[in-house]
């Protein structure tokens, strides 16, 4: 396995790894959309994501495609590159927001809005950086990651709207005005 297909491996590893660690530590959740309708939603979305590369054309495209020549080295340093910027920017974004991080849609006690740091660049910067990692995983690692992006994106979009009403229930005055100078997922456009 090519060097950079480690690193991308390891860089998932540890976003895992720190989600996890970090989630013991967030407020206690009041009240919130009920858990196991999101938890269906993600395993849904992995069974999918399993079903699909059962598929002999679709398994065989990707395998295909996931051998990568040396011809391919910029391609993986630039998808790495890509895995290690989007990994980053949802860590520092879940630094900052610190205990205030809840599963999606879910109301914390005594909550705060956070729009500074990487909030202040677009409005759910966790997912902005996971879908960039995640392309950059398609393109360093190979189109097996294909899938997972492609079911993601609209569930982090879904959440965020989700969350983006909450959000103005919570704070009607501030979070507008936060709209308004802020994108959602890509700043200056998206």
């Amino acid at each position: 396995m090519p060097v950079f297909h480690w690193i991308i491996l390891a860089l998932w590893l540890v976003f895992i790894v720190y989600w996890a660690i970090s989630a013991l530590r967030a407020k206690r959740s009041v009240r919130g959309a009920v858990w196991w309708r999101h938890l269906i939603v993600r395993l849904v979305i992995a069974m999918l994501i399993i079903v699909a590369v059962q598929v002999p054309a679709i398994r065989h495209a990707l395998q295909a495609a996931t051998h990568q020549g040396p011809g391919n080295m910029l391609a993986q340093a630039l998808g790495t590159l890509l895995v290690a910027l989007g990994i980053g920017f949802a860590l520092a974004a879940r630094i900052h927001i610190g205990r205030n991080w809840g599963m999606p849609m879910s109301r914390k006690e005594e909550p705060e809005l956070v729009t500074g740091g990487p909030y202040a660049l677009v409005r759910h910067p966790i997912y902005t950086g996971i879908l960039t990692a995640l392309l950059g995983s398609v393109i360093g690692y190979g189109l097996v990651w294909l899938p997972v992006l492609l079911l993601s994106a609209p569930y982090f979009i879904y959440s965020a709207r989700r969350e983006e009403a909450l959000m103005r229930e919570q704070f009607p005055e501030r979070y507008p005005a936060y709209m308004q100078r802020t994108k959602m997922l890509l700043p200056f456009v998206l």
